[in-house]
Order: structure tokens, then sequence, then C-alpha cells
């Protein structure tokens, strides 16, 4: 108990060292001392949101709070590098099978770049980061290149990210355990829904307290989950062939090039993780190594999704599903272990997808409330946006079209887009003109990518729900 109070007391001395150095220096946000008082009354150490701070002096008072601050960061290489590929592995490691087979093996070449370019753009957030040590986050970030409105403007696509991604997510569930459960039956008379809507509602509500969780540590061990099934489910999948189940024969054609702009979207939401990045950045023991970890994790993540994608080809071939999982045999053991593994995934991920918007959600409430309150706030806003993400879910059930719209939409900006036109504004002038061409070549190529596969998306979309509801 007495430790506990020093540390109090000594995380309250240093906030007010912290509001004093930027009275000092004029800040604009000197006056902000109810954030301090906030990490105070949390026992946790201080996190106040001074980030927007444009003025040099200002920037230059806080650096040694800032580097108190960092100095409790005790994340290795090693560590680093698993969280990064935690992050990364998901969905995408389902999708490629299909995508590769749909856009010809060539196309492997498109998954190998974009994973080349988004290791680079990560690479760029760091430099960010660097340039400024109060940004904290991929927001801060966008605030401090564009202002108000970069910041409303990273927002508002990173949770279109967040929100399309668990619509994904909760498809994939849908379709998985109709494989699991083919042939059961259910009725219910006040409900007029399906056995499949039913066990998908159930597997949901069975995940939805994992939302009203608010230690980060229990999200990190869901991270884990995520990563063994991962583990599991590329196990389980190229030891296939092994149990008898398919021969390793089918020829991939060589490329389908009005498929390119649909699967782009596939292969670039696979590298969706750079929201989290700059937290991973801060977490480090040391930081510079950061460029390193996500050379080492696009790596690995690079090497799985194109071995599964030249392994689910050849197996299948054109019969290969938009998940890989339900193209393999249905009654072989190692297919209810690539299954189940399958379902379990989604079920990880819905805590550690909300997190960024449930940890903003409370920032934002008045804080005379106390930590339960805002815990049944923050319980009660998951609860229901879930909800809605099942209901649109069952009512939009084709994979394939919602990932890549994902990918084109929202993903393609936050991985590639966003990263150069942040770099290019927060360093300008310290850019050499090869630099500064190569940046702007991939936000072309970028947007360009972008728009071809969200118009192909759609379309794909629109045409299957409206055959879907005629029938």
């Amino acid at each position: 108990m007495l430790k506990s109070l020093r540390k109090s007391l000594s995380l309250q001395q240093k906030c007010l060292q912290h509001k004093n150095q930027v009275d000092n220096a004029e800040s604009v946000h000197g006056a902000n001392l109810a954030n301090c008082i906030f990490c105070v009354e949390e026992t946790k150490q201080c996190k106040c949101d001074h980030n927007n701070i444009e003025d040099t002096k200002s920037a230059e008072g806080g650096t040694n709070l800032d580097a108190e601050h960092d100095s409790e960061a005790n994340c290795s290489f090693t560590h680093a590098v698993i969280n990064m590929v935690g992050m990364l592995i998901g969905l995408g490691q389902l999708s490629t099978p299909y995508a590769l087979e749909q856009g010809g093996w060539t196309s492997a070449f498109l998954l190998i770049g974009l994973g080349v370019i988004c290791a680079y753009s990560s690479h760029l957030l760091g430099k960010c980061l660097e340039k400024n040590t109060k940004l904290r986050s991929y927001v801060d970030i966008g605030g401090h290149a564009f202002g108000a409105k970069g910041r409303i403007m990273a927002t508002t696509f990173i949770y279109m990210e967040i929100f399309m991604a668990l619509v994904s997510y909760t498809i994939s569930l849908h379709d998985n355990l109709n494989s699991i459960f083919s042939g059961m039956h259910l009725k219910l008379q006040l409900a007029k829904l399906s056995t499949l809507q039913l066990l998908t509602i159930g597997a949901v509500l069975i995940a939805l307290p994992s939302l009203w969780l608010r230690d980060l540590s229990s999200i990190s061990f869901l991270l884990t989950g995520g990563i063994l099934m991962s583990l599991v489910i590329f196990v389980s999948i190229a030891s296939t062939p092994i149990f008898g189940g398919v021969q390793i024969n089918h020829k991939i054609p060589l490329l389908h090039l009005h498929s390119i702009p649909s699967i782009s979207g596939l292969y670039i939401f696979s590298y969706g993780g750079h929201i989290v990045f700059p937290n991973l950045y801060k977490a480090m023991k040391d930081p510079s190594k950061f460029t390193k970890v996500s050379i080492v994790s696009f790596t690995l993540v690079t090497l799985l999704y194109t071995t599964l994608g030249f392994m689910g080809g050849k197996m299948f071939g054109p019969d290969v599903n938009s998940q890989v999982t339900l193209s393999m045999p249905p009654k072989l053991f190692v297919t209810k272990i690539a299954l189940w593994a399958t379902v379990v995934t989604p079920m990880t991920k819905y805590a550690l997808e909300f997190a960024p918007f449930a940890i903003q959600l409370e920032k934002r409430l008045p804080k005379f409330n106390s930590g339960r309150t805002k815990m049944i706030i923050r319980s009660s806003v998951g609860s229901f946006l879930l909800l809605v993400i099942l209901a649109l879910a069952l009512s939009v059930p084709y994979f394939e079209h919602v990932l890549c719209l994902t990918g084109s939409l929202v993903s393609v900006a936050i991985c590639l887009i966003f990263p150069c036109a942040f770099y290019i504004k927060i360093c300008w002038g310290q850019i050499s003109k090869p630099l500064f061409v190569l940046n702007l070549s991939i936000i072309t190529c970028g947007f360009l990518l972008g728009v071809m596969g969200t118009i192909s998306s759609s379309n794909l979309l629109v045409k299957h729900f409206l055959q879907a509801q005629s029938a």
C-alpha cells in the first residue's frame, strides 16, 4: 500500500513538472492539467495529451519528461517482432490462395511488392515519431502533419477499417461454422432465423464479454491466442496432402489481368496493421531498431502468405474457396482442426480491434465519471456496435468482396498513402529529391489501386447482393 502511495505521489510530481515546462514554453496546451490528474487517479504512467504542439520551444521543453516516459518502455526486439507479426497475420492467410489463383501466379510479385512497400511505410511512421517524441499514435502523426484535418482524416479511416475488418471476421466466423455444423437443424418459433444464423449469433455472444475487458494485458493474451490459431491453420493446410486428402497437381494460371484490381485489395488488407505500429514503436526499449523489426516482421508474413498462396493454388486449383479452409476435404481430421481454429480466430480479434476505439471513447467521457460508469458505457457501446456488425455480416455474407472493398477503400490509404504523405509533410526540406519522387510514386500507385479496386469490388458486391435478393 505504501509503495502504491509513493508511486502515485511520484507520478503527481512528474505531471506538475510537465505542466510547468509547458507553461514556461507558452504552449497553447499548457493549461490542460486535467489529463495529468486523470493519470494520477488511475495510478498509471502519465500519458498527457500534448501531442499537437507545433512550437519548437515547447517541443524542446518536454524532452526530459518524454525521456522519463520512454525509459519505462520494456519491449525487446524479439517481443516487438512477435507483436507486429501477430497484428499482421489474420484473414490474409485465408484469402491469399484464392487471390493468387484468381490473379495468376505472377500476381505473387504484386503480393511481395506490396509487402516491401508496406514495410517501407511502417519505417516512415517510425521516422515521423522520431522527429517529434511527443507523438504517441497514428492519429497524432496525422494531426502533427496536417493539423485538425489530418487528425480527423486519420481517425475516420481508422474507425472505418476497424468496423469493416470486424464485419469480415464475422462473415468468416459464419462461413466456417456452416462447414463445421453442416446438417444440423435448430428451430426457434420466435425468430425466423436459420440454424447457421443462430450458431453465428451464439458465437458472437460468447465473444461479446471480451469487449468489456479494460486490462490491456488480458487483451494481449488474446493476441497470443490469435498467433497460435494462425500457426494451427498453416500446419493443418500444409499437412492435408500427407493424409491423402488432395493432390498437389493443379496448374496455377499465368495471369488474369482483369482480376488484379480486386485482388490487390485482398493483398493490401493482408498487410494492414499500421494503426498500431506507433504504439509498438513507443513500447520498444530501443526504438532505433523499429525499422529492423518491420523488415523482419514483413519478411516473415510475406513468406507465410506466399507459401500459403502457392500451396492452396496447387492443392485446390480453380475450386479454391475465398477462405482456403473451406476448400479442405470435410472428412479429414486436420480439416476439423483448421475450421475450429478459423472459428476461434475472429473471437480473439474482437477485443483487439475494438481496443483503439474504446480507449478514445474513455478519454472523451466526462472526467467526473467513475471508473465503473466508464466501464459500463464502454461495454454498452461495444456490445451495440458488435451487434450492428453481426447484423450487417449476416445480411451481406460475401467474404471476398467485403475484404476486397476494405483493402481498396480503407487499408490502401492507411498502409500506403497516409504514411508517405505524413512523412513528406513532417520532414519537408530534409527529403532528397529521389526520396520525394519515391514517396510521391507510392502515393500515386496507392491511389490508383484504391480507386480501381474499390470500383471493382463494389460492383461485384452489389451484383451478388442483387442476385441473392432476386433468388
